[in-house]
């Protein structure tokens, strides 16, 4: 699988989970686990979103296996920061440090994302020797 189809498929998913958290807010006119929310529908929708069109644009990127770790990553930080962002909005300070370690998973995502965005790309690299054809 693709790095892009990841995200174009995950992304989806985490907006609809975003947008039903609005509306359970909403009906239960209890706002206070609004920043999960938003957290949710930031980095579930709309980065990964803008990840999967980096990396279509990238096709020797989209293809690398540290691509996939990279989405997979982003996905799990994702999940764990914004339940530990909800739960501390709930209330239960001992969600903290799982916060703090979704956090960290994000940022080691978002470093593989600009190791994968700053390195040559694998289809600029010398493979082997060129074959020009004639010109019709």
């Amino acid at each position: 699988m693709k790095a892009s189809s990841l995200s174009f498929k995950a992304a989806p998913l985490f907006a609809l989970v975003g947008m039903a958290m609005g509306i359970a807010m909403a009906i239960a006119r209890d706002h206070s686990t609004m920043p999960a929310h938003a957290h949710l529908n930031l980095l579930g929708w709309v980065s990964l979103f803008l990840f999967g069109i980096y990396y279509r644009l990238h096709p020797a990127t989209d293809v690398s296996r540290l691509a996939l770790i990279q989405v997979g990553l982003w996905s799990l930080g994702t999940v764990v920061l914004t339940i530990a962002v909800a739960a501390i909005h709930m209330g239960y300070e001992a969600a903290d440090p799982v916060a703090a370690g979704g956090s960290l998973i994000l940022l080691a995502a978002m470093a593989l994302f600009a190791v994968l965005a700053f390195r040559p790309a694998a289809a600029a690299r010398p493979s082997g020797p060129v074959v020009l054809a004639p010109a019709e």
